[in-house]
C-alpha cells in the first residue's frame, strides 16, 4: 500500500478512534481535521507520531523526555478545545502559545483573523514556515510574551491559551469583547480542567469547566503561592 493511503488511513483512525469518542461531534470540526494535515506541522524527527494520542515535543529531545512544555497537545485535546470555542467564522482570535502553528491553522479555518503569540524564536520561525507552506494567510505569528495578551489590539472575540495556567489573569479577560470567550486549561497536576470563560457584561463573566485534562504550563503566567499562613 502506498504512503498517501497509509497517511489517510492513520488520519481517519485518529479521528474515529481518538477524537470522536472524546465528544468531538461537530461535523465541521471533524471535516477540518480530515483536510488540514497535522503531519505537516510535526517536526521531522517525530513525523511517525503525528496521529498518536500523545503530546509531541517540538524542540529536540525524545518523545519521552522532558520537553519544557514546548509541544503539540494531543489531537483529541486540540480538537475539543477548537469545538468548545464555538467559533462562527467572523471572529478575531488571539492565541497564546503558537508552538508549531497547527492550532493557529485550525483556528484560522474557523475565524476571520488569528494573532498568535509565541515567546520562543525558534518556534516562531517554525510556525511561520509551516503556515506559509500550508497556504494560510490569515494568521499573524508574533514573537512575544503572551502572558499579558495583546491589549493594544483588543478586544478579541475569542482567546485561546494553548497550554495550562494556574489561573487566568484578569488582564486577559479584560481583552475579551462582551460575548467573547477565553479557553484554556487551568489548575495544577494531577487535577487540571478545560476552562471556558465567557464575558457576559462589563466586568461580569461566567465559567464552565466541562472536562478534565492535563497540559504543559505556559511560560510567565503567575503561579499561586504554595504557602498559607
Amino acid at each position: 500500500m502506498n504512503a498517501p493511503l497509509d497517511l489517510e488511513r492513520a488520519r481517519f483512525n485518529m479521528i474515529e478512534q481518538q477524537i470522536r469518542p472524546w465528544d468531538v461531534l461537530d461535523l465541521d470540526v471533524l471535516a477540518l481535521l480530515g483536510r488540514l494535515h497535522r503531519e505537516d506541522f510535526v517536526p521531522l524527527a517525530h513525523k511517525a507520531l503525528a496521529f498518536v494520542d500523545m503530546q509531541i515535543p517540538l524542540l529536540g529531545g525524545s518523545a519521552e523526555s522532558d520537553h519544557n512544555g514546548e509541544c503539540m497537545l494531543e489531537p483529541k485535546v486540540e480538537a475539543r478545545l477548537l469545538q468548545d470555542l464555538k467559533l462562527k467564522g467572523h471572529e478575531k482570535v488571539l492565541e497564546v502559545g503558537t508552538g508549531s502553528g497547527y492550532m493557529a491553522a485550525l483556528l484560522s479555518q474557523r475565524a476571520a483573523r488569528v494573532v498568535s503569540l509565541e515567546i520562543n524564536p525558534r518556534l516562531v520561525a517554525m510556525a511561520r514556515a509551516n503556515l506559509q507552506r500550508a497556504g494560510i494567510g490569515n494568521v499573524d505569528v508574533r514573537e512575544a510574551d503572551g502572558s499579558a495578551g495583546l491589549p493594544a489590539e483588543g478586544p478579541f472575540d475569542a482567546i485561546l491559551l494553548s497550554g495550562s495556567v494556574a489561573e487566568v489573569p484578569h488582564a486577559l479577560l479584560a481583552q475579551l469583547k462582551v460575548g467573547g470567550i477565553l479557553g484554556t486549561v487551568t489548575g495544577s497536576e494531577p487535577i487540571m480542567r478545560a476552562t471556558f470563560i465567557t464575558r457576559t457584561g462589563e466586568g461580569s463573566f461566567t465559567t464552565a469547566q466541562p472536562w478534565d485534562v492535563n497540559a504543559p504550563r505556559l511560560l510567565h503566567f503567575p503561579e499561586p503561592s504554595r504557602f498559607s499562613f
